[in-house]
């Protein structure tokens, strides 16, 4: 069965008119005779949308039953059944009530999908998961329901309905879109003028980010290899030279005048040899972020065919290079790679910029002498210099013996090997010169008539001069072996030290004193220190390791800048060669990364706790305008009515009347307690008192408020139960939340369960585990038990979804409806809390040293559970002393 069809209308905000265009697209294919349902359609009133249904056929919705109230949801199982060709479904973001089929409105449609049954939607550019964040900045209004980018991009059809921010305002303005009493509201807030303009950008960027995928992958698809210019793309070409930034600002420029992307790419040499360093590039990346453009990184051996190539593939249509001043020699040798770009690239315009001559050069080597200049040790070239004299001498020796009558084409060959050594030992310099000396040497020994006749002169000349040819390729080829050699071997000693560098970043909150030690070991330094650099100029010290340590820049012997206004300073008695200032770099480069981790760490804290007391502010905020006041209204209520003079009250409506006092001065007295207990645990100033206790001594007295309320509440809390170490007057506090929310969200009637009992865990060489769990795995030596006493409360409500369990202990979150008729909030008050009660009681049993857990309620519900610390020491326990737990079993009493 083919899979149906994806058609999106896609809008800028609500009431551009998606939902009216879908409708009649629908009735237009339904006039062509194509069979045409509505799975789910949502005119928020709008009767100009409703009238657009007209004889569309409607499936009927699907009715559940979440949390005591009934919500509607699109039909799944209905439209599979009825298998229309298309189905209308609206608001393709929603999220579906739970107890639906499934958790999104997208993955309903994906079903339909696959049943063949072609899908029209809708969908608001504030929905996509990738500019989530950025709707959020703009409008200061957090999206909850997403949807993932693929799966949008996977559709067959995207229609952007576009609208004017004027347009869509004077269209809110004759009550198009909402009624008349949220037109000020609205148009104040979310459809401002900046931000529906803002939005429309976003939703015209990405449709256009789509209409150049479906284009690339059009021409993929027909083999068009040449670039149609849809978009400006400007592509500098980067050596790692200090000109690179210059090149860099006039492709930016470039770009800003055709609102065109900015990339830069750098080819790096595929040739297995280490090169000097790029010191530029790093700046250059950051610049490039800075104008707006993206770094990219190539490697291969032809940097004239790998930058035609990017520029293909990333459809470029300029390319910014750098004048050359390389010689003519090495232009003659290595070829122009300039003019290799410009035969090969016809469809791309480059533009040729004139830099300072010296700028362009990156600080690498030249390649005809580079790729053979010495890199051995002092040791080795010694040795090659010393054998340089005994093998001439040994030439001699053999030549003069035996060389006359024989000729000099066998002496040469074994000399030959001599060159050989000395150039694997002590590189190309040794190594010619073995073969200068072995040259001159045989010469004078020809001309001087020591060994050749004077019909033997011309040949014996030629065969001194095939063995010098012959020997100066060896050496050359002899010595770039060992040179790749020892570039790989150096590449991977410091391959190794970065990973180290890495992996203690990733495994320490704060790396950069082990760094700094990794540093001054791996360079022998003898002490070394990091800076930033402040808007002033100033140095401030971040982190120093080693003996006297320099405290500015200054007081150092050697100074690395870095990105981000970062200094590193050492001092060091041998000083650094040009290798190892080179790894110096790349070390440092972590360094950096590690001072901008510690630095976002630092915001990220500052950033929470800002955000927690704008919560605290706002939560109390709206505890004084309404929380506060409604218990408040009450009293004064009850009171005015006791007051009047003239009142004929009953004694039962007197009595009654004080006795709304009371309870909501009970209320009013806890919800202010809550906002207390709250305060007391963000700022830290929560005093504990540690003491030996009996649970059967806090427990009653926790709910001997609760009881005189006439809830039914069943305790089982054993009075030989173990003492245990916490402060009963916090953890009673606990408690009475816990209890309360429990009350609140049980089924009208029913009682909540408080049960205690001693709990045994295992603990060792695994994760702390029950012993039926440890027992599924290997035993391991050591092991101890750890006993704790728990106090379970258990209510029957609707329970809590596993999605939202970590957030029913976060501050003012209030989660589902209280049952109708139960009366009580989530703090254990009429109508409803702060959604501080759980938190309270999660922060103060933690600050007991206990652990508060949530279960679910087999039947339905929710079982909190408090684990307390007993007030003695666990018992180690071996393999060798302990029985099977599995044959023994799970013994836990109270559960």
């Amino acid at each position: 069965m083919p899979r149906g069809k994806l058609r999106i209308y896609l809008g800028a905000a609500p009431g551009v008119g998606k939902t009216y265009a879908m409708l009649n697209e629908g009735w237009r294919r339904k006039q062509r005779g194509v069979d045409v349902v509505v799975g789910f359609l949502e005119t928020h009133g709008r009767p100009n949308t409703a009238d657009q249904l007209r004889e569309l056929e409607v499936i009927p919705r699907q009715h559940i039953t979440y949390r005591g109230k009934q919500f509607q949801e699109m039909d799944l199982n209905a439209i599979l059944a009825r298998k229309p060709e298309q189905a209308l479904v609206d608001e393709l973001a929603h999220t579906n009530v739970g107890g639906s089929t499934n958790p999104k409105r997208w993955m309903d449609v994906q079903k339909l999908l696959d049943a063949g049954i072609d899908v029209i939607s809708t969908l608001n550019i504030q929905h996509l998961e990738s500019l989530n964040d950025v709707v959020r900045q703009i409008t200061g209004i957090a999206q909850h329901e997403t949807i993932p980018d693929t799966v949008v991009r996977q559709a067959d059809q995207i229609e952007l309905v576009d609208m004017t921010p004027e347009a869509l305002r004077r269209r809110m303005a004759h009550g198009n879109i909402y009624p008349a009493e949220k037109l000020d509201t609205a148009l104040s807030n979310y459809f401002r003028v900046g931000n529906l303009a803002a939005l429309r950008e976003l939703a015209l960027l990405w449709v256009a980010d789509r209409v150049e995928e479906a284009l690339s992958s059009y021409m993929s698809d027909h083999g068009i290899k040449e670039t149609w210019e849809t978009r400006e793309r400007v592509v500098v070409a980067l050596t790692g030279a200090a000109s690179g930034e210059q090149l860099i600002r006039r492709g930016a420029r470039m770009a800003a005048r055709t609102k065109g992307d900015l990339l830069g790419v750098h080819i790096k040499e595929g040739d297995g040899l280490q090169r000097q360093p790029l010191q530029y590039l790093e700046r250059q990346r950051q610049l490039l972020n800075e104008l707006g453009g993206t770094y990219h990184e190539i490697l291969s051996v032809d940097p004239a065919e790998a930058l035609v190539e990017f520029c293909e593939n990333n459809k470029a249509t300029r390319l910014v290079l750098g004048s050359s001043h390389r010689s003519r020699l090495n232009e003659l040798m290595h070829g122009s790679i300039i003019n290799k770009v410009i035969r090969n690239a016809p469809d791309v315009d480059i533009h040729i910029i004139s830099v300072e001559k010296g700028s362009s050069q990156s600080g690498a080597p030249s390649r005809l002498w580079g790729s053979y200049r010495v890199v051995f040790s002092k040791r080795r070239l010694l040795i090659g210099w010393i054998l340089v004299l005994p093998s001439l001498l040994f030439l001699a020796l053999i030549m003069l013996g035996f060389a006359r009558d024989q000729g000099l084409a066998p002496y040469l060959l074994i000399y030959l090997l001599a060159v050989v050594l000395i150039s694997a030992i002590g590189g190309a310099l040794p190594g010619l010169t073995s073969v200068a000396g072995s040259c001159v040497l045989v010469s004078v020994l020809i001309t001087g008539h020591f060994i050749a006749r004077h019909s033997l002169l011309d040949m014996d000349m030629a065969t001194v001069a095939s063995f010098a040819l012959i020997s100066v390729v060896l050496v050359f080829f002899v010595h770039l072996a060992a040179k790749t050699a020892e570039s790989g071997i150096r590449s991977s000693n410091e391959a190794e030290a970065l990973s180290r560098m890495t992996t203690q970043m990733l495994r320490q909150d704060n790396p950069l004193a082990k760094l700094l030690e990794e540093l001054k070991e791996r360079f022998a330094l003898d002490s070394i220190s990091i800076f930033d650099t402040s808007e002033k100029g100033r140095y401030n010290l971040i982190a120093s390791f080693g003996d006297s340590p320099p405290l500015t820049p200054g007081d150092a012997k050697g100074v690395i800048k870095l990105p981000s206004n970062t200094v590193v300073a050492f001092n060091s008695a041998k000083g650094l060669e040009a290798d190892d200032q080179r790894l110096m770099q790349a070390f440092c480069s972590h360094l950096c990364l590690a001072v901008d981790t510690l630095h976002l760490k630092e915001e990220k804290a500052q950033a929470e706790a800002s955000l927690a007391s704008d919560a605290l502010r706002t939560a109390l905020l709206a505890a004084v305008s309404h929380d506060l006041r409604t218990p408040l209204a009450t009293i004064k209520t009850s009171a005015d009515g006791l007051l009047q003079p003239d009142s004929k009250l009953t004694k039962e409506e007197v009595k009654e009347l004080l006795m709304t006092i009371d309870r909501e001065a009970d209320r009013l007295n806890s919800l202010v307690a809550n906002l207390l207990d709250a305060s007391r645990l963000q700022t830290g100033v929560l005093n504990v008192t540690l003491q030996e206790v009996g649970l059967d001594e806090i427990v009653p007295a926790a709910l001997a408020g609760i009881q005189e309320r006439g809830r039914r509440l069943l305790v089982k809390v054993p009075e030989d139960l173990p003492r245990i170490k916490t402060d009963p007057v916090l953890l009673e506090r606990a408690v009475v939340n816990i209890v309360d929310n429990a009350i609140a969200y049980s089924n009208v009637g029913a009682s909540v369960r408080i049960e205690a009992g001693v709990v045994e865990t295992l603990e060792g060489g695994f994760a702390e585990a029950s012993r039926v769990d440890y027992a599924r795995s290997a035993w391991t030596a050591p092991m101890s038990v750890k006993t704790s006493v728990d106090l379970r409360i258990i209510d029957t409500g609707p329970g809590i979804q596993r999605l939202d369990q970590d957030r029913v202990f976060s501050p003012f979150e209030r989660l589902g409806n209280v049952p109708m008729g139960n009366g009580l909030g989530e703090d254990g008050q009429t109508g409803g809390g702060l959604g501080l009660g759980l938190a309270v009681a999660k922060g103060f049993v933690e600050a007991v040293g206990a652990k508060l857990s949530l279960e679910d309620t087999p039947g339905g519900g929710c079982v909190m559970i408090i684990s307390l610390p007993i007030a003695k020491d666990n018992t180690p326990v071996t393999p060798g002393n302990t029985a099977d737990p599995i044959t023994e079993g799970h013994h836990s009493s109270g559960r």
